[in-house]
């Protein structure tokens, strides 16, 4: 777990503002969920015998004696959140959310115990239109935060019956090679063989290669669910690669799923993931819904975007407003107020704290600010005020405090421009 410091933070903030923005204009609405929820939950979502379940969870009993759990992903609350109020009733439902998600992994780089993701989901809609969206919408999220290089994986995992018949193939043909299986997938040979497919041993790349592949046992329905959210992506001409052995790590997931990959973060490669399951809330209690949804990593993306080159300069001030003297002290607080009512996107930073002219000025370099405002008992007296440049070689000039707010519009404006 990690701390964002300050110079950090307009980053996060940047990338969060990008998303908020163009998930409005497809119409998507944000939840907010409690970071956590009783174990159970997690448990009948996920799948008991998954590593999340089994190895990752943060899971602890309050005072009640009730299990809770620190929300390891944002699906099932965001499932038990819509059925708890009603939201899934002969209703349509596009909703996101984000926040702290909580795994007990070995960090490496992208990859913390706590970790942001900001996650999207719908309800209601069971044709591949809706799975194509959300792809059409993350690949939109790459172009407005400028992250290049992405590559598109899918694949159809069926229906539940499908990946039966194609589980107990995989077994028997697991099974007949026991001895090349190393430990955690004889643990999962017999209860969650699917995750074997992904497994990041090299030892058995090869003999997983060889095994059945599960597009051979996907029927009529499935088949062209798959093909018409291929059409469309196609026609949308947004590349993808299908890879058979996508199989994603909960055990919800039903036909389309997918995921966007980078091999700039070493082996945390995946950077958004999802698919569809409609299974999922008739499986918590509800009726049987068709969903589909995403969940993508803050943290990765940011890495993406610094190793790229796209994260935007940190501008912290437009100006520093430098004051001399008791009077001054005073009325430059006030002059700042009314500056904020005249610019309500101004940053401005009013020296605290005492220190001299020379103090000062180092403070107002190292805020990043464009200029320092200097205002001394001559200025106030005369009711004028000095502009200093502070990135640009150019001469400071004495202007009327009345036509200050005009003359920072224009740095503003300057600084619009750049981002």
């Amino acid at each position: 777990m990690h701390d964002v410091l300050p110079e950090d933070s307009p980053h996060w903030q940047y990338l969060e503002a990008r998303v908020r923005d163009v998930l409005a204009r497809y119409g998507y609405a944000e939840v907010r969920m409690p970071v956590v929820e009783f174990t159970e939950l997690f448990k009948r979502s996920i799948g008991e015998v998954t590593d999340i379940v089994e190895k990752e969870m943060y899971t602890f009993e309050d005072r009640n004696g009730d299990s809770l759990t620190l929300r390891p992903e944002g699906t099932a609350g965001c499932v038990r959140m819509a059925m708890e109020h009603g939201l899934l009733h002969n209703q349509t439902q596009r909703l996101w959310y984000q926040g702290p998600m909580f795994r007990h992994e070995r960090p490496q780089k992208g990859r913390y115990r706590q970790f942001q993701q900001i996650g999207v989901e719908t309800f209601g809609l069971a044709g591949p239109d809706i799975d194509a969206e959300l792809i059409l919408l993350s690949a939109r999220l790459w172009r407005e935060l400028g992250i290049e290089g992405l590559e598109l994986q899918l694949n159809s995992l069926g229906t539940p019956e499908e990946r039966l018949a194609y589980r107990e193939q995989l077994v028997a043909y697991f099974s007949a090679h026991q001895d090349r299986l190393d430990e955690d997938s004889r643990r999962r040979l017999h209860s969650n063989p699917l995750r074997i497919l992904d497994t990041k041993n090299p030892a058995m790349a090869e003999l997983v290669a060889a095994a059945p592949t599960l597009s051979d046992y996907l029927g009529e329905a499935s088949r062209a669910h798959f093909e018409q959210l291929c059409a469309i992506l196609r026609a949308a001409e947004v590349d993808y690669v299908v890879n058979p052995r996508l199989v994603r790590g909960l055990d919800y997931y039903s036909l389309t799923v997918f995921e966007w990959v980078t091999d700039q973060l070493g082996a945390q490669g995946t950077v958004c993931a999802g698919g569809r399951y409609d299974g999922l809330v008739a499986q918590l209690g509800g009726r049987a819904t068709p969903a589909v949804g995403f969940a993508m990593g803050v943290e990765r993306l940011l890495a993406v975007m610094e190793a790229q080159g796209g994260l935007p300069p940190h501008t912290r001030a437009d100006a520093y407003l430098v004051l001399m003297g008791e009077q001054a002290r005073q009325a430059g607080l006030v002059l700042a107020e009314r500056l904020r009512d005249a610019l309500p996107g101004l940053r401005l930073l009013t020296h605290c704290g005492g220190g001299g002219f020379k103090a000062q000025f180092k403070r107002a370099d190292r805020s990043g600010a464009r200029v320092a405002l200097v205002l001394g008992e001559d200025e106030l007296a005369q009711g004028r005020i000095s502009i200093k440049p502070l990135r640009e070689e150019r001469p400071q000039e004495t202007i009327a405090i009345d036509d200050l707010a005009t003359h920072l519009a224009g740095y503003m404006d300057i600084r619009e421009t750049a981002q």
